[in-house]
């Protein structure tokens, strides 16, 4: 229920888009049920073993609203070629809430994938995962990484357009004190959506004493256009084994925003391949959107 408190207009928007999107959710859960990925498709196949040339398996961490197979339709079959095991899980589910996930506690949805790389590893044999996460799903896994062991299960960490620092959503965030309730409701309903707040309590305690563990590498992939996580620098780390990339220095023809970079962008493609096997890393020009 929203905060009586907030003007009706903001309350009728909010309505709004809630309706919007469970009329959407209504639509969609069906197809993507049809969808989902299984050893036909190439991912998912927890009968596949890692080859020599690609030893781990790659988790998929898909962002806020996301699924774990809608937001992959491009990118796992694109490393599934390449001769990767792919896996994908979904996570931060809610109560009532089919097909959007990733709105539940972001230390939960750590919980989650920690079980999850334990999974896929009994599976696979293997001793390490790399891990290609969207949005929230590049930046929550660090919670993993830095206080559930996920260290010394992975070697990678590989985030598109990951909120690392949290987002001001274009300066709305700031907006939420002008409207008494709003950010206690938001906390309430969907705390996946208030911890990647700027300035949170999640990742206050997230990027206290540093970005990074060590064992790990870390790639962020960002998009100067992304209008989701802003200031989109905000996305970057800083500390031992991270590569920072900013698309438009590959391309400037790059025009991908950050549900784009997410779902078919192939140049941020070519890139997320050359982090899981740097050693064979080959250069992500505008051409390699023919890939």
């Amino acid at each position: 229920m929203l905060p009586s408190r907030l003007p009706s207009r903001i309350r009728r928007a909010l309505r709004a888009c809630a309706v919007l999107l469970l009329a959407v959710a209504a639509t969609l859960a069906p197809a993507s049920a049809a969808q989902a990925s299984g050893p036909s498709s190439g991912w998912n196949d927890y009968t596949c073993k890692p080859s020599p040339a690609h030893p781990r398996p790659v988790v998929l961490v898909h962002g806020t609203f996301g699924n774990s197979v809608d937001n992959w339709l491009a990118l796992a079959p694109y490393l599934v070629k390449r001769g990767y095991c792919v896996f994908s899980l979904d996570y931060g589910q809610l109560p009532g809430v089919p097909f959007f996930h990733g709105l539940g506690p972001i230390e939960k949805s750590a919980e989650q994938l920690d079980a999850y790389v334990d999974k896929v590893l009994a599976a696979t044999g293997a001793a390490e995962a790399d891990l290609v996460g969207h949005s929230q799903g590049g930046m929550m896994p660090r919670h993993y990484l830095k206080f559930l062991g996920g260290a010394d299960k992975v070697n990678a960490l590989i985030g598109l357009a990951p909120d690392n620092h949290g987002t001001t959503l274009l300066g709305l965030t700031n907006l939420l004190p002008y409207f008494p309730g709003a950010a206690e409701w938001l906390n309430e309903k969907t705390p996946g959506l208030a911890d990647q707040v700027a300035g949170s309590p999640f990742l206050q305690k997230l990027n206290e004493g540093g970005d990074t563990v060590p064992g790990v590498h870390y790639t962020v992939i960002a998009t100067k256009y992304d209008e989701v996580v802003t200031p989109y620098r905000s996305q970057f780390l800083d500390g031992p084994n991270v590569r920072n990339v900013l698309l438009q220095d590959l391309c400037p023809l790059d025009f991908s925003e950050h549900v784009a970079i997410g779902l078919f962008d192939r140049i941020a493609f070519h890139e997320v391949v050359n982090a899981l096997d740097p050693a064979h890393a080959t250069p992500t020009t505008c051409a390699s959107v023919v890939d």
